[in-house]
């Protein structure tokens, strides 16, 4: 028996909703990992999952810990020298302290420098992050892990420990790191939608095949199965699809009919009694299995760049008032899309990688909108500091990522609950 296949409807979302969007998730991370690394930035940790406790392997050339977290959902990375704000003008004196005595209690910093306690911890933190200094097991202070050159100042010691951390990296670069998860999930979907066009293509009709039949109507009754090819309804013979739906025009609610099928080899005639459509017609309950035309590859490319073109006409509705009720009626939330991935992955692995794409696609073009804390936003943050020429202020950063994140969660939370009335409670 296959354990997947035969999930639960709501075990099998959760399942392929994990590994899809966890997938998703770490391709995006995993561009913002490679920009970072190819600037030779430190970059603490690239992982699978929400962070926790997790399994950890850790890169002796890199310093990079590698592993999975307790709730595997997700995924995360964490460059050095990544927090908002300006540095703390007593950075390079922190730094130099730090040097010159090996270890550093917080209280030596505090009192080295002039400072309280809550600022010399700051200090210390952002002396970790940017791989100057570590905490170790049993020892009572952080210790150093740069050394002071013959006649550096602090001011250059602080520069050189800079240029290996994300603020230390000039404008282009910094918003190339940021860009770079967009630009993995954009160019993951155009070449897996491609693929999947060039080897699958895309319906250009339907066959006499039935793919669905829906549970309780007249043709679950009779026997009809998926995968059956229907030969003839009532006296006519079925040569197209098109000779079910015009048949079934003719009938009403209640009429028996004969259906005959293909199955295996064999000539089967079931009777269904029909059923009745909301408006009152008849209902027999399948659906054709699509047909489906591969494409040449060149043609196949363009039409997936035409695809990621759609995704970006169809994220800019959100923002365009007549269009913003559609939209939203029409968007998915992660409950959504993990039903319609796990629809996707039982029909076979084209459909899934059909799919995978569109919500790759998606997860990029999202990313692209300048409202922190998406990577637009971050990126529009670089840009009015490279013009102001200055960072801007540590609290307005913040109040600026609250407010995008509130307006994100709202948006979030209300598509979970018309996500969970329509597939789970069937009210949508």
């Amino acid at each position: 028996m296959n354990i997947v296949a035969n999930m639960p409807t709501g075990v099998a979302a959760v399942f392929w909703g994990v590994i899809t969007f966890s997938l998703l998730v770490l391709l995006h991370e995993g561009g913002h990992y490679l920009a970072a690394r190819a600037f030779g930035v430190k970059v603490h940790e690239y992982m699978l999952g929400l962070p926790g406790p997790a399994l950890r392997w850790r890169s002796k050339r890199s310093g990079t810990a590698f592993g999975v977290t307790a709730i595997p959902l997700g995924g995360y990375v964490r460059i050095a020298g990544m927090e908002p704000g300006p540095e703390d003008p007593l950075l390079a004196e922190a730094i130099g302290l730090l040097a010159d005595r090996g270890h550093l209690t917080t209280a030596e910093l505090a009192r080295g420098l002039g400072i309280d306690t809550d600022r010399a911890i700051t200090l210390l933190a952002t002396l970790e992050d940017y791989g100057a200094a570590e905490t170790v097991k049993d020892e009572p202070a952080p210790r150093t892990l740069v050394h002071r050159e013959a006649g550096e100042s602090d001011d250059a010691l602080l520069t050189r420990v800079r240029s290996h951390v994300f603020r230390g990296l000039s404008s282009w670069k910094r918003i190339t790191v940021l860009a770079m998860g967009v630009l993995v999930n954009l160019v993951a979907a155009i070449l897996i939608l491609a693929v999947t066009f060039s080897i699958w293509g895309t319906p250009t009709g339907v066959s006499r095949t039935v793919q669905v039949v829906q549970p309780g109507s007249a043709a679950a009754r009779a026997g009809i199965l998926a995968g059956d090819t229907i030969l003839a309804i009532g006296p006519g013979r079925v040569t197209a699809w098109s000779h079910v739906l015009a048949f079934l025009k003719t009938k009403k609610p209640g009429d028996v009919v004969a259906v005959s099928v293909g199955r295996g080899g064999r000539t089967l005639v079931l009777t269904a009694a029909l059923g009745a459509r909301p408006d009152g017609t008849a209902f027999l309950g399948v659906g054709p299995q699509a047909i489906y035309t591969p494409m040449p590859p060149l043609t196949a490319l363009g039409t997936s760049l035409r695809w990621t073109g759609l995704v970006f006409a169809a994220v800019a509705q959100f923002f365009d008032p007549k269009t913003f009720s559609t939209s939203i009626t029409n968007a998915r939330s992660i409950v959504g899309a993990s039903y319609e991935v796990a629809n996707a992955a039982q029909d076979g692995p084209l459909p899934y990688a059909w799919l995978f794409a569109l919500l790759s696609l998606s997860l990029g073009v999202v990313n692209v909108v300048p409202i922190p804390p998406l990577d637009g936003g971050k990126i529009a943050v670089e840009l009015i500091e490279r013009i102001a020429r200055r960072p801007l202020p540590r609290r307005l950063t913040l109040v600026l990522s609250g407010v995008g994140t509130a307006l994100l969660l709202s948006l979030i939370f209300y598509l979970m609950y018309a996500d969970i009335l329509r597939y789970v409670f069937n009210r949508g």
